[in-house]
């Protein structure tokens, strides 16, 4: 028996196709890696440089220390941040992005853009009402 690639849909439907399959479980595994609210955030905050965790905590607002150890192990699971430890006294430990993260940002500067955009225009639209 053939898999059914049309998902339910008429092989005429425009994603009834293999290209939108596979575009659509490529956003479904993108979407797995970078889930929740703090991810991209996160790496948004890190594309400005490497910062020790309470510099990252305050320039994300009101992420929890616990939330915010879980993202930052999670991202250095999946190769996009690098933790590094440096040996003063008391331990300074920095976090960064790699190499890896960096394909990441075009992606992270058009949702900052449509973010801001689609922020604009919320308010604007209930201003009018």
């Amino acid at each position: 028996m053939e898999k059914d690639l049309t998902n339910g849909l008429g092989e005429d439907h425009p994603c009834a196709s293999n290209a939108c399959t596979e575009g659509v479980n490529g956003i479904r595994d993108a979407l797995y890696v970078l889930n929740g609210k703090w991810k991209l955030p996160l790496l948004f905050a890190l594309t400005q440089g490497p910062a020790r965790f309470k510099d990252i905590q305050r320039a994300l607002g009101d992420i929890t220390p616990k939330i915010l150890s879980k993202e930052l192990k999670e991202l250095e699971l999946n190769e996009f941040v690098v933790r590094s430890v440096f040996p003063t006294v008391p331990p300074t430990v920095t976090y960064e992005v790699t190499d890896y993260s960096r394909s990441l940002q075009q992606v992270l500067h058009e949702l900052k853009v449509w973010g801001i955009n689609h922020r604009q225009r919320i308010v604007a639209s209930r201003k009018s009402k």
